[in-house]
């Protein structure tokens, strides 16, 4: 069996790994980088060679879940472009991929109609469109929704399982069964990402069970969350020092697909509990709206507490004002409130989308407030202000940052280290030790520390995965 990481190594977004095993060839993701169009992360640059590079012969492709790290780079598949292997999903990926694929080129679109404005003359070719909405149209025949546990056979020689990964609604880890050159049966788990043991809108993560290879996140490899007990105490302060006691907004970059949606879930809980005032809750993204149709379309992936949310949104009965903002006037009038309002946009790294515009308006104000919920990755706008920069650039302006800058620390849809290595010591009964181990999606630090951890309690010789590089897994 030989592996190769086109992505998600040595960093966290772009996931996509090449397997090939006994004449079977397939892909695991096939996702877009995330992050700075300058310097050695450049994002655009690199999603241009992936989108480009001639990965052979596929007989399928596994999708983990619908996030655009993991997908965003599908619509090379469309047909008939490129003849196209089929891609199988859960279904509530299936129903999530369209949705996050279509935003996906609109935003693409947009980018090169500002470049163009930018040079007063034809984009250049970097900053052309990967792809459009008619070649996210062409793509959704090939996808195949599956639900979980169910086992299936993309392949005569292989059959799979998409287990609960506990990260996001859809979300998987994939058990696939298939035989080496020798014709020996062999498994494959490939994590995905992975949540939080007792995640806070879907439903649990499954065990993970026996098997000869695998491949897993290091995403916090290095670190733990605070409980979910400290985070709502930290959530509960934040909202009382901007919103009551500084007069000012609270400004959330979220991920429009999950992170959104589980904002909403932590604010109806601790509002219904009397911890929080709420006079006003925005969520300024067309997407999120999309998302969170799909995400409660699906009931049976998520906990009870998330459809009881649900009932209320539906009934009016929430106990604060939720307003989605769909037009951009809609979004420009947000910028009229000056006080009592908890505003939720995306991007989630703030490098694209209207939360830009929040940043903004809200960054130089000492009243308002910027809530960081989600992983920030290396070269992208929220990462420069989560560590601390005193000024940043948006639409050609030195914006000064004199908001307060906040981070909830147990709101990630990803593990922590000791969740993940209770997840990787399996269900109680797992016996087998994998033949081969590689640690993916993680910055070199958290990689080398989850790598350490295993090393040392679990005797395991695990592989920090290198991007391009073909690994001999048996």
């Amino acid at each position: 069996m030989r592996l190769t990481f086109f992505g998600a190594a040595g960093e966290v977004t772009g996931s996509c790994l090449l397997v090939e095993a006994a004449g079977v060839r397939f892909l695991v993701d096939c996702g877009l980088f995330q992050g700075s169009m300058r310097g050695p992360e450049n994002a655009p640059a690199k999603n241009r060679v992936a989108y480009a590079r001639d990965l052979g012969r596929l007989d399928f492709v596994l999708l983990t879940h619908a996030h655009l790290d993991h997908c965003g780079l599908m619509p090379r598949f469309a047909a008939p472009r490129a003849g196209g292997p089929m891609i199988w999903c859960t279904k509530p990926t299936a129903d999530l991929v369209p949705v996050m694929l279509k935003d996906s080129a609109h935003v693409q679109s947009r980018e090169s109609s500002h470049a163009r404005n930018r040079n007063r003359r034809r984009a250049p070719a970097t900053e052309e469109p990967l792809y459009d909405a008619d070649d996210v149209e062409r793509l959704l025949p090939r996808l195949i929704g599956v639900p979980y546990d169910v086992q299936f056979q993309p392949h005569p020689s292989v059959s799979v399982r998409l287990r609960s990964a506990g990260h996001i609604v859809g979300a998987a880890f994939a058990q696939i069964d298939l035989r080496d050159a020798r014709g020996r049966p062999r498994r494959l788990i490939v994590s995905g990402d992975l949540g939080e043991a007792s995640p806070l809108l879907v439903n649990d993560r499954a065990a993970r069970d026996d098997c000869d290879v695998l491949v897993v996140e290091s995403t916090y490899g290095d670190r733990n969350h605070r409980s979910m007990s400290e985070t709502e105490d930290e959530l509960v302060g934040v909202i009382e020092d901007v919103l009551h006691k500084r007069h000012g907004n609270l400004i959330v970059p979220s991920f429009a697909l999950g992170r959104a949606q589980e904002l909403l879930l932590l604010l109806y809980r601790l509002t219904l509990a009397g911890r929080i005032r709420v006079p006003l809750v925005f969520v300024d993204s067309p997407l999120a709206r999309q998302a969170a149709d799909v995400t409660f379309a699906h009931l049976d992936a998520l906990d009870e507490q998330a459809a009881a949310f649900h009932a209320a949104a539906r009934q009016r009965k929430l106990p604060f004002s939720l307003r989605y903002t769909e037009s951009v006037e809609d979004s420009m009038f947000l910028n009229s409130i000056s006080n009592g309002a908890v505003i939720i946009a995306a991007s989630g790294m703030c490098d694209a989308g209207r939360i830009r515009h929040h940043l903004r308006h809200h960054l130089g104000r000492r009243q308002s407030g910027v809530l960081f919920t989600g992983y920030q990755a290396a070269g992208t706008l929220g990462r420069r202000i989560v560590d601390g920069a005193k000024s940043v650039q948006l639409f050609r302006e030195t914006i000064p940052v004199q908001a307060s800058i906040h981070t909830l620390g147990g709101l990630s849809a990803h593990a922590g280290q000791d969740s993940l290595m209770d997840w990787l010591r399996g269900n109680g009964q797992t016996r087998r030790k994998p033949s081969a181990v590689f640690v993916v999606h993680g910055e070199p630090e958290a990689a080398h520390a989850l790598s350490g951890r295993m090393a040392k309690e679990l005797r395991w010789k695990p592989t920090i995965a290198a991007p391009n590089v073909a690994y001999d897994a048996l």
